[in-house]
């Protein structure tokens, strides 16, 4: 897709009403510090649109970047940190599980791992948290710029073992330094589009 335009259009916090349009709405997830905001950056061809920093859980709020004036892609605030109160995370948790659960423009999720590390507790229970929503999200191990290229199937592979994924589920690795990753990611998002376009479910599968 050529990125025609790109701009943080709205922003929701926990007591905000989940907004109304006609676009259709991918989303990410993705662990505190696992690169998502420079996973947006890298696949809009931006610098600093979605902004990043070296300190986790920086994004607060559920952020709604419209692309092309045709779909909003929107940043889901990262879980897992723990520098912040227990009533901070439960907040975050139920406003993650209630855009999950009531967006009637939700298409896809795409869920991030970073393919450093075994996934989780917390990367275990969105997984199982999403299927059990009947969302069966795209995977993307991020920051396989940051392990030896040799490594990257094995990484792979524990992902796949540990979240419990099918094993026809593609798993695609990413680096916003090298952009791999970026063509298969848009290539998943314009299938998405695609589909939706005669699809009136809110929410289009991986298969």
């Amino acid at each position: 897709m050529k990125i025609k335009s790109a701009e943080l259009a709205l922003v929701c916090g926990v007591s905000s009403a989940l907004p109304r349009h006609m676009q259709p709405e991918i989303a990410f997830i993705g662990r505190s510090n696992v690169g998502k905001s420079s996973m947006m950056n890298a696949l809009l061809g931006r610098k600093s649109l979605a902004r990043t920093s070296q300190t986790p859980g920086k994004t607060q709020t559920i952020n709604y970047y419209l692309i092309n004036k045709e779909l909003f892609f929107v940043d889901l605030p990262g879980y897992g940190y723990a520098k912040v109160s227990q009533t901070t995370r439960e907040q975050w948790g139920k406003m993650i599980g209630r855009y999950l659960k009531r967006s009637p423009s939700l298409k896809a999720v795409f869920l991030l791992i970073d393919i450093r590390h075994e996934p989780g507790a917390n990367d275990r229970e969105m997984y199982d948290k999403l299927i059990a929503d009947g969302i069966s999200p795209f995977i993307i191990a991020t920051k396989s710029d940051k392990i030896p290229k040799a490594q990257v199937a094995k990484q792979v592979s524990l992902i796949r073992k540990t979240l419990g994924c099918p094993s026809d589920m593609q798993i695609i690795p990413f680096s916003s330094v090298s952009k791999q990753g970026v063509d298969e990611i848009w290539e998943k998002v314009e299938g998405v589009l695609e589909i939706g376009k005669n699809d009136e479910q809110p929410f289009c599968g991986t298969k």
